[in-house]
């Protein structure tokens, strides 16, 4: 019913445009009631522009519950337009490497991307708060600051340095913590892990004594096979699962507490959106929101599935310590303070993110966090 919903809306704004004909009487001339358009007839004005765009995407195809997300978009966005607003996606490295597709859509080489802000924290750790930052909101949370809770607007106004608007595109829930090689017991294990993690999460485990390493993914499992390095993160059990690590290190973790409820977003170029007819940014806004609702729907579908697979062929499962969990949560506050203090975009994003943390861990340690206890002590 709630896509119906959005489909529905979004079919409002694109109503078809009723068809005048003149029945003549005498010399008087009457206006004919609108046509009926046949069943499962696109809702789209007839006088509305063709218009063709390119997305470029972060992630490979093979990837299909985040590149699902982009192809649900563009399909949606043909039915409700007849075809006449095309989106053409291309996977990661095909136009731009993943990491550089926010900068395409900058410089206007593409229309749009799907991608995760943490990828550009290189830039400006603010970034990363559009994504996900170590000890943030998860999916439910993340959902509603940006929808309900202002963040979307404290984005808008960052991402405007970047001539980019976002909508969000998705969410995988909380990630795992990754796959290791040998148990990491306490704090003294971290040191000299040598860790395949990128942004903020690499920088806390940094701090903690890890040597975090950039690899891209298809170069991950043979790293961790010839031991270069002693452990990975990647996503969930679904995804994990596609690349093997089970293979070649059997011991897998939760949670990825630096990936607590990360936002995946659509990102398009300002100038191309404003040029956009009303009625098809209400068709963007309407499509784009159905396939950030697939998103987390699938992963919560596929993981559970996918990790019982894992664990009948010996995977370990195992939860980081209270030790681990306590200094990184640590580390992270020490780190956002120094943060705040140099970088005006930061302070001001993440002092409102912060309040809205607590407020949301205050409302979900009552009724939530008190029904999946039970739930999952009976399971």
């Amino acid at each position: 019913m709630e896509r119906r919903s959005f489909l529905k809306k979004a079919g409002a704004g694109l109503a078809a445009g009723a068809a005048v004909g003149l029945a003549a009487c005498g010399k008087s001339e009457q206006a004919a009631a609108p046509a009926a358009a046949p069943a499962g007839a696109p809702a789209v004005q007839t006088g509305l522009p063709e218009i063709k765009w390119r997305m470029t995407s972060s992630f490979p195809r093979s990837v299909d519950t985040l590149f699902g997300s982009s192809e649900m978009l563009a399909n949606r966005l043909r039915e409700i337009t007849g075809g006449k607003f095309d989106i053409r996606i291309f996977p990661a490295g095909e136009i731009v490497p993943g990491l550089q597709a926010l900068d395409a859509v900058q410089q206007g080489t593409v229309e749009m991307c799907h991608s995760c802000s943490y990828y550009y924290v290189g830039k400006d750790k603010t970034f990363g708060i559009g994504t996900a930052i170590p000890f943030g909101l998860n999916a439910r949370q993340m959902d509603a600051w940006i929808i309900a809770g202002g963040g979307q607007e404290l984005l808008d106004e960052f991402y405007s340095n970047y001539n980019v608007y976002s909508f969000l595109g998705g969410n995988t829930g909380v990630q795992m913590g990754g796959w290791y090689r040998k148990k990491i017991e306490t704090v003294d294990d971290i040191n000299g892990l040598k860790i395949r993690i990128a942004g903020i999460g690499g920088e806390i485990l940094a701090r903690m004594g890890a040597i975090p390493q950039q690899i891209a993914g298809a170069d991950i499992y043979p790293s961790l096979e010839k031991g270069t390095i002693d452990a990975a993160e990647w996503v969930a059990p679904y995804d994990d699962e596609k690349l093997g690590f089970h293979k070649v290190a059997p011991y897998y973790y939760s949670p990825g507490f630096w990936e607590p409820g990360p936002a995946v977003h659509f990102y398009v170029n300002k100038a191309e959106w404003d040029k956009l007819p009303k009625e098809y940014q209400a068709a963007f806004r309407a499509a784009s929101r159905e396939a950030h609702i697939q998103m987390t729907a699938m992963y919560d579908h596929k993981n559970p599935q996918a990790l019982a697979r894992l664990l009948a062929q010996g995977v370990k499962l195992q939860s980081f310590s209270t030790e681990i969990m306590k200094k990184a949560y640590d580390v992270s506050r020490e780190l956002y303070a120094e943060e705040a203090a140099k970088n005006p975009a930061w302070a001001k994003i993440y002092t409102e993110f912060e309040k809205y943390r607590k407020s949301q861990n205050a409302w979900f340690s009552v009724a939530e966090a008190g029904f999946d206890r039970f739930m999952q002590s009976v399971r």
